[in-house]
């Protein structure tokens, strides 16, 4: 499977951090955080690539190049107008060219094992999603896994709800219908859910949403501490 990483977003909360720089290119340590994702990407197998970007890509672009100092292969999708989640993805597909892809964010710290990942079959299922533990800034989640290990929104039980990590394995047939036009994933994932057309697995490893200059800089303070010890 190819990969895509989402690095189109603004950056708002990032601010001023991100005034003159695209988020995915915030450091933790001596790397930005789109290429600790490229690096485990390609340490998990996963050779081709594809990032889509809006503001400031072209530094993006810059940085990474053709991807082949990190030993992979990257193709980048421009937006001129900013297409949110699936939009941005729909835009992709020819880029994408496999029936079924890897999604990360760019702007999600983690150690998730991507080789883990399974394609998803197209029919009875269009998408399986990577679920962490609720964070404090995100107390009641977003989806809940059941027994099946079949991913649904219930809000009757709130306290099962668990987040969604910005992980997925995607398959094009989700998208099926809807054009490259501003839109987001969470609607075309409700409808599958509604079909049991979604799986679910949870990951209780390290994963950081580094959503605010905070949490950028907690996270820099521990990334530090680990390379001085």
């Amino acid at each position: 499977m190819k990969a895509m990483i989402l690095a189109a977003g603004l950056g708002k909360r990032m601010q001023p951090l991100t005034a003159n720089l695209p988020k995915p290119l915030l450091s933790v340590g001596d790397k930005t955080l789109i290429e600790y994702q490229v690096m485990r990407l390609h340490e998990a197998g996963i050779e081709q690539m594809v990032i889509n970007h809006y503001y400031l890509g072209d530094k993006i672009e810059d940085l990474l190049g053709d991807g082949s100092r990190y030993g992979v292969s990257i193709e980048y999708s421009r937006e001129t107008v900013r297409l949110e989640t699936a939009g941005g993805i729909i835009q992709a597909l020819p880029l994408l060219e496999d029936d079924c892809f890897v999604v990360v964010n760019a702007d999600v710290w983690t150690e998730f094992p991507y080789r883990t990942l399974q394609p998803v079959d197209g029919n009875n299922c269009l998408a399986h999603l990577v679920m962490v533990p609720n964070r404090e800034h995100h107390p009641y989640g977003d989806f809940c896994i059941d027994e099946l290990g079949r991913v649904h929104e219930d809000e009757d039980v709130r306290d099962e709800r668990l987040t969604f990590s910005g992980i997925s394995v995607l398959h094009r047939n989700l998208f099926t219908g809807f054009r490259a036009e501003p839109l987001p994933l969470v609607p075309l994932l409700r409808k599958a859910m509604e079909q049991n057309q979604v799986t679910g697995e949870i990951y209780h490893g390290v994963w950081v949403d580094v959503g605010t200059p905070e949490r950028l800089q907690q996270l820099n303070d521990t990334v530090s501490m680990k390379q001085e010890n």
